[in-house]
Order: C-alpha cells, then structure tokens, then sequence
C-alpha cells in the first residue's frame, strides 16, 4: 500500500518513474487502464476534476468549455505513449473508460483495446455487434439523430450492411449494457493474465470499469494509480503518482526504451 502525497517534488517524480520503468521490463502480463484524465493535455474536459463535468453539473454550473476548438482536438503524448509501449512488446492490453476515440485516432491496435464505455465515432449493431464508422454506414446525425439505445427509432435510419440489423450509437450511457465483447476481454486480461495494471487518469468511481483494479490486485498483480484526485482503489496501490500524466508515463516509456536497449546490448 502507497499512502497518496499532496505534492510531488521532481526527485521523487523521478524515483517513479525509474521504478515503474523497471516493473514494467520484468513484468509479464501488463494492462493500461485509462480515463478522462489523459485526454485533458488534449483539451477536453475530464469529469470529476475540480472543472469537470459531472462537477460542475452538481453544483448547477453549465459544462466547462473545450480549451481549444473540437475540430483541432487530437490524441496528445500520453496517447502515443501508450501506442509506443505496445510496439515494444510491453504492453499486453488497454481498458480505456473514454468515448473519444484518441485511441483508435493514435495508431493503437483493435485487437488490444476495450472501449468499455463506447467511442463517439463509432455505430454498433444491435444483432451482430459489428462496429462501423458513421461514414462508413452513411449516418447523418441532423438527419438520424444521435441513434442512442434509448432514442426513438426514426425513419430512414441505416441499417445494418452485414445483416440488416438496427444499428446504434456505441457510445453507453447511464442505464446502458456494456458493450459484452469488451467486458468479457477486460475481466480475462485483468482477473486471469495481468501483473501489472496501470491506471492513468480515471477517478475509478464508475463501476463495473473501476473493479477492474480489484479483479487485477485479487490476482496479485501490482498495481500503479497515475491520477491527480483521490480514488476509492487508493488503498490497492502499490504506488500512488498524484501528477498530470504527462510529466509522468511519457517519460516512463522513454526509460522503459533505455533499459530495454541495454538489456539487449
């Protein structure tokens, strides 16, 4: 157990970042688990911030603004970070809470990525599950709407080119199934494989994602909580990183370069 600090000085900034470094050249099995928190250096809001979302909404504040225009907001260093772990076999699997779809914008595999609450960019089909680009299907949201599980089926809506079944947003709102594929995938890489699981970003308060870090630690992996605020999984944590993420796992991932290079020299 880590007790969390209040500041963080650069010498211990970079103790962490050594140690994480070195967890993650021994480690078997890692999983990377994110939340808002990693796409705010991009200019989104994350939620339960002190500016967040949800934060704002419970004190009966409108939301707070995009910091830079959406159409210029894209995946920022923590993103390619995460892509560049993956390409030197580090990196085994990625649990990500956030609907905007940077990760799949940075270059990080499919096949690796559980998008357990939904990508604003993509549409599901409700019969066979297949994901597709709005593009892709020809949805237009000012004539389809936002096609949400919940909303009124309108006329001319597209349908499903595989099997003609009603297709929906796959983004999931409060009430909403999580999507069964990516939950499943996210239980086996954390219960079953993981040694180590790393959270960057996410207030853990939203359930079932947030047990991921218990199903992880029940296996005994060791557990790395990179978030500003305060988390119900604090007491789980093998080190507790209260600093924005990209004083943080970039750096990580460059020592993780370094010693890998020597390990191999």
């Amino acid at each position: 157990m880590n007790k969390r600090k209040q500041t963080m000085d650069i010498q211990t900034l970079k103790q962490y970042i050594e140690k994480t470094a070195n967890w993650i050249v021994t480690a078997k099995h890692i999983v990377v688990f994110t939340g808002a928190g990693i796409s705010t250096a991009s200019g989104l809001p994350d939620f339960r911030g002190p500016d967040g979302v949800w934060t704002r909404r419970d004190k009966g504040l409108p939301p707070p603004q995009t910091k830079v225009p959406r159409n210029k907001i894209k995946p920022n260093t923590g993103h390619y970070a995460i892509v560049e772990l993956e390409k030197l076999g580090r990196l085994q699997f990625l649990i990500s809470q956030n609907v905007d779809g940077f990760h799949i914008d940075s270059g990080f595999p499919l096949e690796k990525l559980a998008e357990l609450h939904g990508n604003t960019n993509l549409m599901l089909c409700l019969s066979c599950n297949k994901k597709y680009t709005k593009k892709q299907i020809g949805w237009n949201e000012r004539i389809h709407g936002k096609g949400y599980r919940t909303s009124a089926k309108l006329s001319g809506q597209p349908r499903c080119p595989k099997c003609k079944g009603r297709i929906i947003s796959s983004i999931v709102n409060f009430g909403d199934p999580l999507p069964e594929s990516d939950l499943k995938l996210s239980v086996e890489h954390a219960q079953k494989l993981c040694d180590l699981f790393i959270v960057l970003g996410s207030s853990l308060v939203v359930t079932p994602a947030a047990t991921m870090v218990a199903y992880a630690k029940n296996r005994g992996a060791c557990i790395i909580i990179n978030n500003k605020g305060e988390t119900p999984y604090d007491n789980m944590a093998d080190l507790l990183v209260p600093c924005p993420i990209n004083d943080f796992f970039p750096p990580v991932v460059r020592r993780v370069k370094q010693l890998l290079g020597n390990k191999n020299n």
